[in-house]
């Protein structure tokens, strides 16, 4: 399980119920169907009026996605990768690499192997490449929309059935006491509007989109690789170009580890 989504919502959850239990709220007020009918219901009509029913098929992967961890290769280990292989290339040659081809779980890398073992163009090869990256950021991008707009439409809805309430609560101004917890329970649908709104829909939004953002710099790495290997680039040099890809704090830490390494050989000869 992605553990920063279940201590996000269950954070959440605590702090609202922590929230009215401080101001003295009565919590049996949150047991509202109707309010929970209006937000829940109309939030999921407006995503399907709004989006083909090829997209919203896509929701129980996205929602997948969210609550369990990417299983995305290292970039360390695609940096010692590429090390490894542009090694083999240029001692035994290009097609040495195609024993190598089916341990390769990534479909993309994969992919792209066999397109620089079949001597295709390095243009070629690139634009291929390149334009899966862009169609995988498309379909990324439609399914991160999708939990965006119901985002933008359950605190709206919220609001409608504060409203509805209110209408409910105003048929009983003879019975004063009545009228005091209609009215509470009117503004239930707009709490629960706002919560699922901003504490579910959009972060589920965001998260799609750093998730989406971590997968293609992960491809473009892979690309860079590639495209180093059919090129005959030399191994020091695809370890300094796809060590760009590193955070700071990690090139920083190889540095050190190579400079301690350099150190160690100098003192032994």
């Amino acid at each position: 399980m992605e553990r920063s989504t279940i201590i996000g919502l269950l954070m959440g959850i605590v702090g609202v119920f922590l929230g009215m239990f401080l101001k003295g709220a009565n919590m049996g007020v949150l047991y509202n169907p109707a309010a929970f009918l209006i937000i829940l219901v109309g939030t999921a009509a407006s995503v399907c009026i709004g989006f083909p029913t090829s997209e919203l098929k896509k929701i129980p992967k996205l929602l997948k996605i969210v609550f369990r961890p990417q299983k995305l290769m290292p970039k360390k280990q695609i940096i010692s990768l590429f090390i490894e292989w542009a090694t083999i290339t240029r001692r035994e040659g290009l097609l040495a690499l195609e024993s190598r081809v089916e341990e390769i779980d990534d479909p993309f890398l994969k992919g792209g192997m066999r397109m620089i073992i079949d001597g295709s163009d390095h243009d070629f090869v690139r634009d291929v490449l390149m334009e899966d990256i862009s169609a995988t950021e498309e379909r990324h991008k439609s399914g991160a929309l999708i939990f965006q707009q119901a985002g933008t439409y359950a605190p709206t809805l919220g609001v409608l059935g504060a409203v509805v309430g209110l209408i409910a609560a105003l048929g009983n101004l003879n019975n004063l006491e009545t009228l005091g917890h209609s009215i509470a329970s009117a503004f239930v649908a707009t709490l629960l509007g706002i919560f699922t709104g901003y504490v579910l829909w959009h972060p589920i939004a965001n998260k799609l989109r750093q998730l989406s953002k971590r997968e293609i710099e992960i491809k473009l790495m892979m690309v860079e690789g590639l495209l180093s290997i059919q090129s005959g680039v030399s191994t020091i040099a695809i370890e300094q170009k796809l060590s760009v890809f590193l955070p700071p704090s990690e090139r920083k830490e190889d540095e050190l580890k190579e400079g301690a390494a350099f150190r160690e050989e100098a003192q032994s000869a």
